[in-house]
């Protein structure tokens, strides 16, 4: 393999890798911030209890997020040096936004929430505890910002020309709110508190099923249930909306998601299938017009087609694009109906007897994280071969004396790392999972409960 290709495996790696972090990281923020409200409001230890427990396994994932996130700013020096000249004015604006105005939000409380417990008041400890989470939503805004501006550039212009070419701000604001950013930081958000949530129902469920720590999980579960419904159904409504902004501005990344090669016809939607790029042909399951029916609110309209763009211009691998886009929104509609389901169950007063509805939110912890990634690599590789749409080909943007050799012991290198720290993570999670909520002890909950109230 040549050096593009392994410096783009090398790239996707390390960010998969690192994207299962961050996400969770915010996700399991609200939980804190809501198990701890409801502590502050009720007074009732058990939600004390949740919120100490799951402070715990943020603190695990948010440190394997800083770990795993710092390698991906090296590769941008070593494997795309030609890139991070060239965006280097918009990239760096952004993530000095980042560290100003999230990340010390985040890092500045992070102290307090960990070991502020018993030594500052409670609502002390909660401003921490949402200045945390607050923190968390703000850097994954500035990120996609980031990324969101090479997907539909705006509020540049290019200055230099050849190799010295390079992107240099002119309006702050319209890069900030490029065509696609909203749109994709509401997505990622949802996606992100879907992550956290599901990750409370699953040990949860787990705990209802082995008859442990029964109360306190059955309060965690319906309130990880109502986040966990409210944001799969806002997916929906985000994920068409960002539909129709690649429709708009990526209309190649469009086609390819569905398949669609001819821009004379409606284009289907199809549930399941696979793209023959050469035949140019898709077997599957679809709705006939579908898309073109979500678009233009017309089955018979036409929808541009791969054929419109030369081939050189064209997603590189359209069937794995159309593959990855389908496994999210696939994904995204189980999660609509096991949380639907659920809360039939619980309206009915019988979700904590039906134990095969348990056992599926088990392993649902991994859905969120599925379709997290499976949307990453449609996004990223659907809108191949351009690393800045339509102005900077990912050919064009790679380091010139990187040499394959190099990229790919360092792939091998980060494999083993990587390896080990998911390793150390699972083991970790393992052990806070086992052990579980810690019972209080009374005289330093007492001490708690002191100074949450006045009366005393």
């Amino acid at each position: 393999m040549d050096v593009e290709i392994l410096s783009r495996i090398q790239f996707a790696f390390t960010i998969a890798f690192h994207y299962i972090f961050p996400p969770l990281s915010i996700g399991l923020g609200l939980m804190m911030v809501l198990f701890e409200g409801n502590y502050l409001i009720t007074k009732n230890k058990k939600y004390e209890q949740l919120a100490r427990f799951w402070t715990k396994i943020f603190a695990v994932t948010f440190g394997l997020g800083v770990a795993t996130g710092i390698v991906m700013e090296f590769e941008f020096g070593t494997n795309w040096a030609t890139y991070s000249r060239y965006v280097g004015d918009i990239f760096g604006s952004a993530l000095a936004a980042e560290g100003l105005f999230a990340f010390a939000l985040e890092s500045g409380f992070l102290g307090i929430l960990l070991f502020g417990w018993n030594r500052t008041s409670p609502p002390v400890h909660f401003i921490a505890t949402v200045g945390v989470w607050i923190g968390s939503m703000f850097s994954a805004v500035w990120i996609v910002v980031a990324n969101s501006w090479q997907q539909t550039p705006t509020g540049y212009h290019i200055v230099g020309e050849g190799m010295d070419a390079r992107a240099e701000i002119v309006d702050f604001w319209a890069m900030v709110f490029n065509p696609s950013s909203v749109d994709r930081v509401l997505h990622v958000w949802n996606g992100s508190l879907l992550a956290g949530a599901f990750m409370v129902l699953s040990v949860s469920a787990w705990y209802l099923l082995k008859k442990r720590h029964v109360e306190s999980s059955k309060s965690a579960f319906k309130i990880a249930l109502m986040v966990a419904t409210t944001c799969s159904l806002l997916q929906l409504v985000s994920g068409h909306s960002s539909a129709e902004v690649v429709a708009e501005h990526q209309p190649a990344k469009l086609a390819a998601m569905e398949g669609h090669f001819d821009s004379s016809k409606p284009a289907d939607l199809y549930l399941f299938g696979w793209v023959n790029r050469e035949a140019q042909k898709v077997t599957g399951l679809a709705i006939p017009g579908g898309t073109s029916f979500l678009l233009h609110q017309n089955f018979d309209a036409p929808v541009t087609g791969l054929n419109d763009f030369a081939r050189e211009d064209q997603p590189d691998a359209v069937n794995a694009v159309f593959q990855f886009y389908h496994i999210m929104v696939s994904i995204g509609m189980i999660l609509i109906a096991l949380t639907l389901c659920a809360c039939f169950y619980l309206w009915r007063g019988k979700l904590f007897q039906t134990r095969w509805l348990l056992w599926v939110f088990v392993p649902s912890v991994l859905f969120p994280q599925i379709a997290n990634q499976a949307g990453w690599f449609a996004a990223e590789m659907g809108r191949q071969p351009w690393v800045v749409y339509n102005l900077l080909r990912t050919s064009d943007a790679l380091s010139k004396s990187v040499q394959a050799g190099q990229v790919l012991f360092s792939i091998i290198l980060f494999g083993i790392v990587y390896f080990i720290l998911f390793l150390l993570f699972i083991y970790l999670l393992n052990k806070k999972i086992q052990h579980g909520p810690e019972e209080l002890d009374t005289d330093t909950s007492d001490m708690y409960t002191d100074k949450l109230s006045p009366a005393k």
